[in-house]
């Protein structure tokens, strides 16, 4: 009898240990799920958008940036780049800044480049993400729509880089490049003697999200 009531305290505290331990189990597992739900949104004032041109025949980099972008059709998504897809975006060119000391440069690239284009007063776009989870953006410039593939850098779950390169030849914008590469022909000489605007442009984005 002493050993029976022995085998039963023993089973009783098995039983209270294993579903103390499963309770623990279903706990952490609930945690688990809710720290990885939850919504993102793009923080619409936070994301910058610069571009790096390129000069004489040593491709010699002039950055800028744009101070102004506006957004449009942005939603909520389950993760960063649901909430990306889809984004429509409007960038001023008045908006241009290159931080050039003499203030003579952006005066130029907004008449000699943007000028010699068709409805220019803005640049367009749409932000797109294929199924694959591959991103780009289709642009609108000099009157014609073409799309730019991007590489993502993501630095946190709520921060992302994109990089890209824009071939203004598939804007047809090659005039324009003519036309600012003679505006500043002395400044786009190198030591070979050549005035050279290359037609490869760098676009950079930094873009905030929120996580709800």
């Amino acid at each position: 009898m002493k050993n029976l009531k022995l085998i039963a305290v023993g089973m009783i505290l098995i039983t209270a240990i294993g579903c103390k331990d499963s309770k623990k189990t279903e706990e952490k597992a609930t945690e688990e799920v809710t720290a990885t739900t939850g919504t993102f949104t793009i923080i619409n004032d936070s994301t910058k958008v610069g571009f790096t041109a390129y000069k004489t025949t040593d491709k010699v980099a002039v950055g800028g940036q744009f101070k102004t972008i506006s957004l449009t059709d942005t939603k909520e998504g389950k993760t960063a780049f649901e909430a990306l897809n889809g984004t429509k975006f409007s960038i001023p060119v008045s908006s241009l800044f290159t931080n050039d000391a003499s203030g003579t440069r952006d005066p130029k690239i907004l008449k000699f480049f943007f000028g010699m284009m068709k409805d220019t007063d803005m640049i367009t776009g749409e932000f797109k993400v294929a199924a694959d989870n591959t991103c780009s953006i289709d642009v609108t410039l000099n009157g014609k729509t073409a799309n730019i593939p991007l590489k993502d850098t993501m630095n946190s779950d709520t921060n992302y880089a994109f990089d890209g390169v824009m071939n203004l030849e598939n804007w047809d914008a090659l005039g324009a490049v003519a036309s600012i590469n003679k505006a500043c022909e002395a400044l786009h000489t190198g030591k070979d003697g050549i005035s050279k605007t290359w037609s490869e442009v760098a676009v950079h984005a930094d873009i905030q999200l929120a996580k709800n």
